[in-house]
């Protein structure tokens, strides 16, 4: 008899899984034809009219799933918001998504129109269109969707509206209040939100905050991200002689301005590219727990050094993860004279280079910017901030011009917080494989002062292919990455948390 309760158990547990997966390709398929729907609406943070009617679009689409929904003004474009009913005795989450997109270059697309989505299946080591009505119910999960926005950021929010359809069908009651939050411009940084966040504060009460944007890890495994860098950003210029000089006649005494450049330049890093300015690292202490998460990501230095054609890496941390922990001073770029066809034989007047400075929680934007100045001034640099005068470049032997730029801070959340850990088990029980954590992702995210501003845990969860081509043509979602997204929401949000 015992032995027949156990056959009987584990053929209904069989059949209920079974049903399950029917289910989630039903609702893999219908988001593929909702996606089409969203993707099919330009939606150029630009261009505040394609704003205006992807809201429309939400508006109708949140509403039909039971949503209260609400534009909120900005000193920007809107925000999209939407929140199902309270319930005061249930912990809140709050998902941030953004509607807004990248502008296209149709021209650089393989397909005539990148807000028409096309479907592509693998032939070989190419992809090759195919018509959707080739989608049955054995959806190829290795297929793709190719568009603008499928991946960054419609397809996550296509996601979380169907599951949420799966939960309602199979009657499960939320254990937690939803709320849900689109930015119409994070490709364009994101300005309005901070100063939003304030202003609808209330609105946006919540416990916890899940964004879900940017690619799992490039392993392909479950990914959550803790936090991201911030950045800011210096301007300087070196000059020569008042207006360029012919290098015959004054190649031996004029200061050349793109040397003075490199002498600057070559100052402010070893030649292991370690940063020289002084207390540019200060407050940056790594635990032995912190490094044991840093080591468990699955990165590759072999496979990272082949893709970027490099012998060996920087020397700030001793592998990947760990560098991602300090802030980085990086030259993004130099201009100095002519180069190529328009190359000149003359001095150059001025050489500038362009800085970025990649920030932890730990390092203050301000403060790092200060520290650079400060070097600079025991180089032996007089500094102005604005273009300095013939005179003011007669008086002072060694003449620089610093600009410095708006600062966005980083983010990052405690890994040892309780729900950050509930939301690894569930991961890691729904896929059962390992899930990666990153403790801090390279990439700024405009989200960060929004996030600092809610002081709340705030956890990225990823959920589209880490090739998606993301602000690039061609930009696809794998097929494969919807069902994993509505495996994933169902399984948050039907899972309580005490």
């Amino acid at each position: 008899m015992k032995n027949l309760i156990q056959l009987l158990f584990l053929f209904f547990s069989a059949f209920s899984i079974a049903q399950t997966t029917s289910e989630i390709k039903g609702q893999v398929r219908h988001s593929i034809d909702e996606l089409r729907d969203f993707v099919a609406i330009p939606n150029d943070a630009n261009m505040p009219a394609d704003i205006n009617r992807n809201i429309t679009w939400l508006t109708e689409k949140f509403s039909d799933r039971g949503f209260n929904t609400a534009v909120l003004p900005t000193d920007g474009l809107p925000l999209f918001f939407a929140a199902l009913p309270m319930d005061p005795d249930k912990k809140t989450l709050l998902f941030y998504m953004h509607l807004d997109g990248q502008p296209v270059a149709p021209e650089l697309w393989d397909q005539d129109n990148p807000y028409e989505v096309v479907l592509k299946k693998p032939v070989g080591d190419q992809w090759e269109t195919t018509s959707f009505e080739e989608l049955n119910e054995d959806i190829p999960m290795d297929w793709r969707l190719y568009g603008r926005s499928t991946s960054d950021d419609k397809g996550p929010i296509v996601m979380l509206l169907n599951s949420l359809d799966l939960l309602k069908k199979n009657k499960v009651t939320l254990p937690f209040n939803i709320k849900v939050v689109l930015d119409g411009e994070e490709e364009k940084s994101s300005k309005p939100l901070a100063k939003a966040v304030n202003t609808y504060k209330d609105l946006l009460e919540a416990d916890y905050l899940i964004i879900n944007d940017g690619p799992v890890h490039a392993s392909g495994q479950p990914t959550i991200v803790y936090g991201c860098r911030g950045i800011t950003t210096l301007r300087v210029w070196t000059y020569g002689p008042i207006k360029p000089q012919h290098s015959g006649h004054y190649g031996n005494y004029a200061p050349n301005p793109a040397f003075e450049m490199a002498h600057l330049l070559s100052s402010l890093k070893s030649p292991d590219g370690k940063a020289l300015v002084e207390g540019y690292y200060d407050g940056i202490v790594l635990s032995d727990s912190d490094k044991a998460v840093l080591k468990a990501v699955p990165d590759a230095a072999e496979y990272i050094n082949e893709l970027l054609g490099i012998h060996k890496p920087d020397a700030v941390g001793t592998f990947y993860q760990e560098a991602l922990q300090f802030p980085s001073l990086n030259v993004r770029g130099m201009a100095s004279g002519w180069v190529g066809d328009q190359a000149r034989t003359i001095v150059p007047d001025m050489a500038t280079a362009e800085i970025d400075l990649r920030l932890v929680p730990e390092t203050d934007g301000a403060r790092l910017q200060n520290l650079v100045e400060a070097h600079l001034k025991k180089q032996g640099y007089t500094i102005f901030n604005e273009a300095p005068t013939k005179a003011d470049r007669m008086a002072y032997p060694k003449v620089i011009r610093l600009e410095k730029g708006s600062v966005t801070p980083a983010f990052r959340t405690d890994l040892s917080l309780p729900f950050g850990g509930h939301l690894k088990s569930l991961l890691e029980d729904n896929f059962n494989t390992e899930v990666v954590q990153i403790r801090t992702m390279g990439g700024t995210v405009p989200i960060a002062p929004f996030v600092n501003a809610l002081k709340i845990p705030a956890y990225i969860i990823p959920m589209v292919n880490p090739d998606n081509n993301q602000h690039s043509p061609n930009e696809n979602l794998k097929i494969g990455q919807i069902e994993y997204g509505i495996k994933t929401f169902y399984k948050v949000l039907s899972s309580p948390f005490e």
